[in-house]
């Protein structure tokens, strides 16, 4: 029960705080009041580095069922704990959707219904087609899970990995939001796409398919030990 309230706070923290940053003060934005790309990046990059050490001890703080996927086919985690897991975080990503949802209605200058929500096409973003938007998230959510579950392997000194993870989700924001408006995480992807509705809706399976793949595939590299030999 631990793990899953700590994976629930988590991923309602990333989904509040990352989304937040893109539609309370994205580049959509006017004025002085934008964080720009760079920002939205940060915030969520600085979401898992204060998560990892907040909740990491708990549950390793995965907030997101692709890491959960990585480190199941890894085999750092039984089926029973993956699929605790997995209901924790999309209930998390609801949750935090619903929070901002609520904060975005009381604007008192209207709003357009905007979550930050993941897409691809023409009018969303950089206007990528579905492959560019596909092998984004696969390769993206690959290194992610190289990253994840290379610095907590038990072979690797663990005092900077929230660091590292978290840094790295910024980097993979920073040059993906314009793509994707990077998922790399199912729940990420689901919470704000069902207060938004529409587009968001029909382009979900991609943010569901893209990174379980790119995770599995991650998580078959260290199970293979193709990276690292001896205790995972």
């Amino acid at each position: 029960m631990q793990k899953a309230v700590a994976e629930f706070i988590g991923t309602f923290t990333l989904v509040l705080f990352g989304c937040g940053a893109a539609v309370i003060a994205g580049p959509a934005i006017a004025g002085a009041n934008t964080v720009g790309v760079l920002g939205i990046a940060f915030s969520f990059g600085l979401a898992i580095v204060a998560m990892a050490y907040a909740i990491g001890p708990i549950s390793g703080c995965h907030v997101n069922p692709a890491v959960s996927l990585g480190a199941l086919v890894a085999g750092r985690m039984t089926v029973g704990d993956f699929i605790t897991y997995v209901i924790a975080q999309v209930l998390g990503a609801i949750a935090g959707a619903l929070v901002l949802y609520l904060i975005m209605k009381g604007k008192a200058e209207g709003w357009d219904g905007g979550m930050g929500t993941n897409g691809w096409g023409p009018g969303y973003m950089g206007g990528y087609n579905v492959t560019s938007a596909f092998i984004f998230e696969v390769v993206a959510t690959f290194i992610f899970l190289v990253v994840i579950l290379g610095v907590t392997h038990k072979l690797v000194p663990h005092h900077f990995a929230g660091l590292a993870i978290g840094l790295t989700l910024a980097m993979i924001h920073i040059v993906g939001i314009n793509v994707t408006g990077v998922s790399v995480n199912p729940a990420r992807s689901l919470g704000p796409a069902l207060f938004a509705g529409g587009a968001a809706i029909s382009q979900l399976w991609l943010f569901i398919v893209a990174p379980f793949i790119g995770a599995a595939l991650a998580g078959f590299v260290y199970k293979a030990g193709i990276l690292y030999h001896g205790e995972r």
